[in-house]
Formats: C-alpha cells, sequence, structure tokens
C-alpha cells in the first residue's frame, strides 16, 4: 500500500475507532480512537489518539484493523 491508498482506508478514523496496524518484523501499534493527521509538505501519514502523534512506515506495513465504533449507552 502507498501513502494514497492508506490516507484513503483511514479516512473513516474520526476519534471513534481503534486501529491496529502489524508491522513486518516489529511489534503491533495500536492506536485507540485514531484520528488521521491532516496531509502536510512531508508527506507521511500521521495519526492521532489526541495526546500522541504516530508516524507510519509504509512500506513494513502487513496489514491494518480498523475496528468499528464503540457503542455507546
Amino acid at each position: 500500500m502507498d501513502n494514497d491508498q492508506l490516507r484513503l482506508a483511514f479516512r473513516s478514523l474520526n476519534g471513534l475507532r481503534d486501529l491496529r496496524v502489524r508491522f513486518d518484523s516489529a511489534d503491533d501499534c495500536l492506536i485507540q480512537n485514531a484520528l488521521l493527521v491532516p496531509a502536510e509538505e512531508d508527506g507521511l501519514i500521521k495519526l492521532t489518539d489526541g495526546s500522541t502523534e504516530y508516524m507510519l512506515d509504509t512500506d513494513r506495513i502487513s496489514w491494518i484493523e480498523i475496528r468499528p465504533p464503540a457503542a455507546t449507552h
């Protein structure tokens, strides 16, 4: 997947969904309440949980899991 494909896949991340990314030869990364950071000049894929910003190495991603929004009561 390239950056454009990932950015398209991550459009649904609105702060109410969790994202798990599995990397080749690395630990999984779980981002709770993930939000996609708008594109910047550096071209990197960045996500945030509201307190931490995560940058993804798209060349090392094996797969991603976007969990459905948590049910509200």
